[in-house]
């Protein structure tokens, strides 16, 4: 059997420089989004999420980016999970996008808040019905006795809303605004390329204008 020290990987299949990357990075990113849909990579819309409770303890999982224009980026989920109550607390996260295939990563950091609950309406009654009736019978991060009884509730609450669950209190949006991306492209002898975009103190979108966005390399 293979060590795992001796594990390695050679990263040959693109580059990533400052001449032929976007000035503002959610182009880069929508670019490198589609690229990685267009290759048909295994869940391209996955992204971890990270968070860090009131002891200091960081926590991540996966979740599905929902959407991202230049307010953000949302994805949705139960308000009471760890992560819910972790955001209450300390309104600051950090997404990862890791696409093997292509040997890119892209990190974003900033505040979060919840969506609408407008908005948060019309994605949940987008969705499938179990999808619907499985975020009622979720008391996620929760314990439990068994698989039972998340049967039992699905089985409980789809008689009870037949077609037409409405959006649960407890379920909704969230939009994390990025102050700072990072871009990550593999390269041959580890020499990766790395650049990374920060916010502009200067910025002033509240007030309509472009963000400014300070683009820099950064050694791997």
């Amino acid at each position: 059997m293979t060590s795992i020290a001796d594990l390695r990987k050679s990263y040959e299949r693109a580059e990533l420089n400052e001449d032929a990357s976007h000035t503002n990075p959610l182009l880069q990113f929508e670019k490198w989004l589609k690229e990685a849909i267009s290759s048909e990579v295994p869940e391209p819309n996955a992204m971890t999420v990270a968070t860090v409770a009131s002891n200091l303890r960081p926590s991540t999982r996966v979740v599905l980016i929902k959407g991202y224009d230049e307010n953000g980026i949302t994805w949705f989920t139960n308000y009471d999970s760890r992560k819910g109550q972790e955001l209450a607390g300390n309104p600051f996260a950090a997404l990862q996008f890791h696409w093997v295939e292509l040997e890119r990563v892209v990190r974003i950091e900033g505040v979060v808040e919840r969506v609408s609950a407008q908005e948060s309406d019309e994605y949940f009654h987008s969705r499938p019905l179990d999808s619907r009736i499985g975020a009622w019978a979720s008391p996620q991060s929760q314990v439990i006795s068994g698989r039972g009884v998340l049967v039992a509730n699905a089985v409980k609450y789809g008689a009870q809303f037949l077609l037409h669950p409405p959006r649960p209190p407890h379920w909704g949006g969230y939009r994390l605004k990025p102050d700072n991306w990072q871009f990550w492209q593999g390269r041959k002898s580890r020499l990766h390329d790395r650049l990374r975009y920060t916010l502009s103190p200067a910025s002033d979108s509240a007030q309509g204008n472009e963000p400014v966005w300070i683009r820099e390399r950064l050694a791997p």
